[in-house]
């Protein structure tokens, strides 16, 4: 098992995975490289939550050569993958090749940086779009962000999903790099949500980006700096 508990999150420790968040946080990793980058990082934990949280069952299997059992995972089909715009694209794109048939919703919300933060360390969040599908009790849901910073933000995206459906099997919110007080913040609003990240960052500095990090996650993907 390469998911480990970490109190304030569960930590994915799978060697590729690692390797794959080191190049992305080099400064010298250019646009497609860091595209690319995101979708490797999502297609590893898309299989790090199949083998760390879904089940297995047995089923017959019938080779050209005989009869056997074999094993298949459970609730493949019973996958919901919400999108955070617009850095999580990419990020979601390689959760897409773990889970094919996942249904997908799309959540575009984003910080107001003009603001700044206030003094309990919050930002305002504006959500502009909001598209989900149908969350029924058999449901994975999959919450994808690739920076978990403040917290500000998938505070907002998961109130507006629980106030659409508060009926699931699992929640899990997925990032790549995360702030300790990101995840505390999540953790106690949500405590119904496992967290699931890379790596847990030393802090964040004044203006609420995640220190080392990795830069604007959504600036390197789409080259808008």
């Amino acid at each position: 098992m390469t998911i480990e508990d970490r109190d304030t999150a569960y930590l994915i420790t799978h060697a590729l995975a690692k390797d794959t968040l080191s190049r992305l946080r080099d400064v010298e990793t250019e646009q497609v490289a860091f595209r690319k980058g995101l979708v490797k990082l999502g297609r590893i934990c898309g299989y790090e939550v199949i083998d760390g949280a879904m089940g297995t069952e047995y089923v017959p299997v019938e080779t050209p050569l005989a009869e056997t059992t074999g094993e298949r995972v459970k609730g493949m089909d019973d996958v919901v993958i919400v999108n955070v715009l617009r850095a999580a694209t990419p990020f979601v794109e390689g959760l897409l090749k773990a889970f094919p048939r996942a249904k997908q919703g799309v959540i575009s919300a984003g910080r107001d940086e003009a603001a700044g933060m206030n003094e309990n360390g919050e930002f305002p969040i504006t959500i502009d779009y909001v598209k989900l599908p149908e969350i029924g009790p058999d449901d994975t849901v999959i919450v994808a962000d690739p920076m978990l910073a403040t917290g500000s933000t998938m505070c907002a995206v998961l109130e507006h999903i629980l106030a659409e459906a508060d009926d699931f099997e699992d929640l899990f919110v997925l990032s790549a790099v995360s702030a300790p007080d990101g995840l505390i913040r999540v953790g106690e609003a949500f405590p119904e949500a496992d967290l699931l990240t890379v790596a847990i960052d030393d802090r964040l500095d004044d203006d609420g980006f995640i220190v080392p990090g990795l830069g604007d996650a959504g600036d390197r993907a789409f080259r808008t700096t």
